[in-house]
């Protein structure tokens, strides 16, 4: 497949398509703020389909998370007999989950007093409004307990119209389920034997039905991108630059200097490792979904970036619900500080000592929900600052969050390919290949579980 792959040359690489995406979707959702997206205005049609392209492509994305999480977990339990040192895998893996999530809280709070965006701000005391949805250390538990056997949970979402709840399911509760299967599984000896079978050809199903969905990228980042800068507000953006500029210069110090170090301290060369994952990083930025970018962030993980599919298999789904440089790291820290600098609380070393604890264990106790907000309202409690400061920082999340959510994904397949080479089990042939091309990366038929 990544012969076939190359034949279309540049305009047929999935990489150009995609970036292509990116260019339509900004012009025509430039096009759409220009005519006006109000009710009644000519630009309405045009941004609720750019919004309906872009939903229909999450939602696609989404659906196939809770079967493919499950079959593979399931098929990897079945293949931990093939590596010998699953409990030393499984420690460093949070080892280094923690490890670099504390250099990124710690950026965050650096960069939140040297630019004191709560200070440098003109936004307007009245957009303070304390936010639906808050998270509890107590989410930590029920997110590790399964409520029911499918994950299901009900999740309140943040829109225009207000708060609305509906079913999700929860990640955290579909590894745990799937982990129980899979060990169940091994103990139940040769009787389990046709359910591994049947759970391996279920995987490579959902694969193939994976790469379909996939193809169909470059039409959703149409959608994705197009909504997205149809609906900025630019005055909003000039009243909280300083904070933008803190948060963005906090996730490319991660992304340009901080992963490279660690991939080079490992003997990596972080120009392959971005190479082989910069699919998985794309499509994050433009969906600003962990979770719908979770299938194709372990397509690379296994077969550009030569992490075992064993391995990978329970790495990047957790990785995916706990491992968020971006949302649970860099940007409550920056948030927490400008919320106190702009109610002028002052924040003693402790203070800041929370936030770090905070960032580096919070984001395992809000595994059961989603968004950035959830994990800055735990900040913001935790360090008794005022919730409604939530309120000032929405009007420009949008803008934040795609930067937020590709660096959640670069973690989510940096910290599975440090640990794979530190254990020796990192397939160097592969990585140093790395190409990063979905046709070869989802084609790839999974490991029979046998």
């Amino acid at each position: 497949m990544a012969k076939a792959s190359k034949k279309g040359g540049l305009v047929g690489s999935f990489g150009f398509q995609v970036l292509a995406g990116m260019v339509l979707g900004l012009a025509l959702g430039l096009l759409a703020r220009h005519l006006g997206t109000e009710v009644g205005r000519p630009g309405h049609s045009l941004s609720e389909a750019l919004g309906q392209a872009g939903s229909i492509f999450v939602q696609l994305l989404r659906v196939l998370v809770p079967p493919l999480v499950f079959t593979a977990i399931v098929a990897s339990i079945a293949n931990l007999r093939e590596l010998q040192n699953a409990a030393a895998l499984v420690w460093r893996t949070l080892f280094w989950f923690a490890f670099t999530a504390l250099i990124a809280v710690s950026i965050g709070v650096a960069l939140g007093l040297l630019l004191q965006p709560g200070v440098n701000t003109t936004v307007a005391a009245a957009a303070a409004e304390a936010p639906h949805v808050r998270g509890s250390w107590f989410d930590f538990l029920t997110g590790l307990v399964p409520s029911n056997m499918l994950g299901l949970q009900a999740a309140t979402t943040l829109g225009e119209d207000g708060a609305q709840t509906g079913l999700s399911f929860n990640v955290l509760q579909i590894v745990v389920i799937s982990l129980v299967f899979g060990v169940a599984a091994l103990k139940a000896g040769p009787a389990a034997e046709p359910f591994l079978t049947f759970n391996a050809s279920a995987l490579a199903i959902v694969r193939k039905i994976l790469w379909w969905v996939i193809r169909l990228t470059p039409v959703g980042t149409i959608g994705l991108f197009g909504t997205a800068v149809a609906h900025y507000g630019w005055d909003a953006l000039s009243q909280l630059g300083a904070f933008a500029i803190a948060v963005y210069v906090g996730l490319a110090l991660m992304m340009l200097v901080v992963y490279p170090s660690l991939l080079l301290a490992n003997g990596l060369n972080p120009l392959k490792f971005f190479g082989g994952a910069w699919p998985a990083i794309q499509l994050g930025f433009v969906s600003r979904s962990s979770i719908g970018t979770l299938p194709v962030t372990q397509a690379v993980t296994e077969n550009a970036l030569g992490v075992p599919k064993p391995y990978a298999a329970f790495a990047v789904p957790l990785g995916s619900t706990t491992k968020m440089d971006g949302c649970a790291a860099i940007y409550p820290a920056v948030a927490a500080i400008f919320v106190a600098q702009f109610y002028n609380v002052p924040l003693e070393l402790t203070d800041y000592l929370l936030i770090v604890f905070v960032s580096v264990i919070g984001s395992a106790a809000t595994a059961g929900l989603t968004g950035a907000v959830v994990m800055l309202t735990l900040t913001l409690s935790t360090l008794g600052l005022p919730l409604e400061g939530v309120g000032l920082l929405l009007a420009i999340d949008p803008i934040l969050d795609m930067g937020r959510t590709a660096t959640n994904v670069a973690g989510q397949a940096l910290v599975p390919t440090i640990v794979a080479k530190r254990q020796g089990i990192l397939d160097l042939d592969a990585y140093n290949a790395a190409v990063g091309e979905i046709d070869r990366d989802l084609a790839a038929s999974p490991t029979p579980a046998a």
